[in-house]
């Protein structure tokens, strides 16, 4: 694990003593693997995870004529759980920079689409800026808090990453067309072309225990881009926000917004690049066992 906070030092202290004895080959190894691979997805998750369940739990319970409006206690519940991810030292300060950043980036981009009709929020509650309730960039801030913490706990390394002002570029053209496409030609179908040029030969290493793996970093785009898919599903039946044609009746979201999810992972990598170069996969080192023996744990 890369640049561990005090609190995952501790838990992956003990998390080592307890695994030192797990067997090292066969059907229980590859199970290990897995289970601690669903345990650091989680982990990295956290903030989203805890957004997403008061998302729910106000869809569920939030009393329609309490003082204080749902989109407000939104707002006030996504401030708690950040200031507690400080201070319980499971995000770094240094990662706090690049998820404010996320924040802005995103609060830019609801501004603009609430105001073309892409898709609205209710109007109430006070802590909003114009049609946009301030909890909405704590959505996009979830995700760029999720990018930093797997970029450390799985240790992650890229071999032929792209130079970076090259995504640099790919990342702003892509981010401009999220606002220009409502007045010129869509270019998200180019875009993901040049996507596929410019991180097509990239492959993504990680370790989750003992192994270290390897995927494209493309298809690691698409499977988060899916989970996001899958949230933003949860996110809209609890009402937090509405596309125009879910108004009338709640829907899954379209597959469609696969695209925009995907095309969102390219500006969230080059963010996170920009704080977290990206390093090189070392050498004969993919099946290096990391855990020490039971007996040389501390």
């Amino acid at each position: 694990m890369r640049n561990p906070t005090t609190v995952e030092q501790r838990i992956d202290i003990r998390a080592r003593r307890f695994l030192a004895t797990a067997p090292a080959g066969g059907a229980k190894a590859r199970l290990t693997e897995f289970i601690i691979f669903g345990l650091k997805q989680g982990w990295a998750c956290i903030f989203g995870a805890t957004l997403l369940a008061v998302l729910m739990a106000a869809r569920l319970w939030y009393p329609d004529m309490a003082a204080l409006a749902r989109n407000d206690f939104l707002t006030v519940a996504a401030v708690v759980i950040q200031i507690l991810m400080v201070a319980f030292k499971l995000e770094t300060l240094r990662e706090l920079r690049v998820i404010v950043l996320f924040h802005l980036v995103g609060t830019v981009m609801e501004l603009f689409k609430t105001d073309m009709g892409s898709w609205s929020y209710d109007a109430e509650g006070v802590l909003r800026i114009g049609a946009v309730p301030l909890f909405s960039g704590f959505m996009y801030a979830a995700v760029g808090s999720y990018m930093v913490r797997v970029y450390r706990l799985f240790d992650l390394k890229f071999a032929a990453y792209p130079r970076r002002w090259v995504t640099a570029i790919l990342a702003v053209v892509i981010y401009a067309n999220f606002f220009t496409h409502h007045y010129i030609w869509d270019l998200r179908w180019v875009l993901l072309a040049a996507v596929a040029v410019v991180f097509g030969r990239c492959v993504m290493h990680f370790r989750v225990f003992r192994r270290e793996f390897r995927m494209p970093l493309v298809v690691s785009f698409l499977l988060v881009a899916l989970f996001i898919w899958l949230a933003e599903n949860i996110a809209t039946w609890s009402g937090a926000w509405l596309y125009p044609s879910q108004v009338d009746g709640w829907h899954p979201v379209g597959l469609e917004k696969l695209v925009a999810w995907f095309l969102l992972m390219i500006i969230s990598v080059v963010l996170v690049a920009w704080v977290y170069k990206p390093q090189p996969p070392e050498t004969g080192n993919a099946s290096r066992p990391e855990v020490p023996s039971a007996a040389s744990v501390p």
